[in-house]
């Protein structure tokens, strides 16, 4: 199976390969500051290009990655939610992330969570991952909302200071939520008739 193969649907979305139609409107938002508010700055069209590329090569070299996002019958892309590789040193790597950039238009709906759900299940099952983690600033109550209705937990201890960014940076200190396969596993088998 190729990652242009590659899909997985729930109730609402369809997480699918990328498209060179998406290229456009995931540059707009890259380019919306209050979508970009929790990253150190908006990206130009070339680094949002550069990125889709990034996410490409991610899914050919991993068999998973950040997913398109569309809303059958309402909009062919509304961004990006899916698994990967963070490119950085911390203390908990190796690891596996969790994440998800969805345009404003499309906020409040639980989409997020529901791609999340559905990306961190084929993580799980599909792909055999043992962990997946998820990370953001302190002040991303959004995301930190979606990661815990994943059912991620979080360790203050885990917390730390993201390397790519300078000493004293607003964003630099982040939070770790993690979910363990056999917490998912517990948390989603089928309930006893007993």
């Amino acid at each position: 199976m190729t990652s242009s193969d590659l899909r997985l649907e729930t109730e609402r979305l369809v997480l699918r390969s990328w498209q060179n139609g998406d290229r456009q409107p995931f540059a707009r938002l890259n380019a919306d500051p209050v979508v970009m508010e929790h990253f150190p700055g908006v990206l130009s069209w070339a680094e949002s290009d550069s990125f889709a590329a990034r996410i490409d090569a991610h899914f050919k070299d991993h068999g998973y990655g950040l997913w398109a996002v569309e809303v059958p019958g309402e909009a062919n892309f509304i961004g990006f939610v899916g698994l990967s590789v963070p490119s950085f040193d911390a203390p908990f790597m190796p690891a596996v992330e969790v994440g998800w950039r969805i345009d404003k238009a499309y906020w409040g709906r639980g989409f997020a969570t529901e791609a999340g759900h559905a990306a961190v299940a084929d993580g799980f099952e599909r792909v055999g991952l043992a962990e997946i983690v998820s990370f953001t600033t302190p002040a991303n109550m959004r995301s930190i909302r979606v990661m815990e209705r994943l059912g991620m937990t979080r360790n203050s201890a885990d917390d730390f200071d993201h390397p790519r960014l300078p000493e004293h940076h607003r964003l630099r200190r982040h939070v770790l939520y993690r979910l363990s396969r056999a917490a998912w596993l517990k948390a989603h088998q089928p309930a006893s008739a007993g």
